[in-house]
């Protein structure tokens, strides 16, 4: 199953509500710093409720720390974002991929989308709509991945 990356996350209970996604697919999540928050907040906490223990949970303190990373592991970075180049759902995803998300007030930067192997985006049909919540966009991608690799057939 590709695995999750939020960059420099900053609010709570999104990050949260991504866990939660994370822990009912069993998807590696992974938090790149600095988070606008710690991991300790209570709002991170309730939003993941219980599942927590069910998150497989990898935090990096910086990019460079996540490249670094990355390296040994290998795989796609597919970039999700509104300056996407291919839709989400047209996309091919391979299992060892790696969806990054970026902060939710400025999503990913030029530099990190320019480091993506891909750049994806989910249409929305309105204009004057900015973007999508970050746990929704999450659950969007990683489930149609999901969908294509067989990874959540029953």
């Amino acid at each position: 199953m590709p695995r999750v990356v939020l960059i420099q996350p900053q609010i709570p209970p999104n990050t949260g509500n991504v866990a939660r996604t994370c822990a009912a697919t069993r998807t590696e999540l992974h938090l790149v710093g600095p988070l606008g928050f710690e991991i300790s907040d209570r709002d991170l906490r309730r939003a993941g409720l219980d599942y927590w223990p069910y998150v497989p949970l990898k935090i990096h303190s910086s990019i460079e720390a996540f490249k670094h990373y990355h390296q040994y592991w290998g795989g796609r970075w597919i970039g999700f974002s509104k300056r996407g180049k291919q839709n989400y759902a047209q996309f091919q995803y391979q299992a060892d991929d790696w969806l990054l998300f970026g902060p939710e007030t400025t999503g990913l930067s030029p530099e990190l989308l320019s480091a993506c192997d891909v750049t994806t985006s989910i249409p929305m049909r309105e204009p004057g709509v900015r973007s999508l919540n970050l746990s929704v966009s999450v659950a969007i991608g990683l489930l149609e991945a999901g969908r294509q690799l067989g990874f959540l057939d029953q």
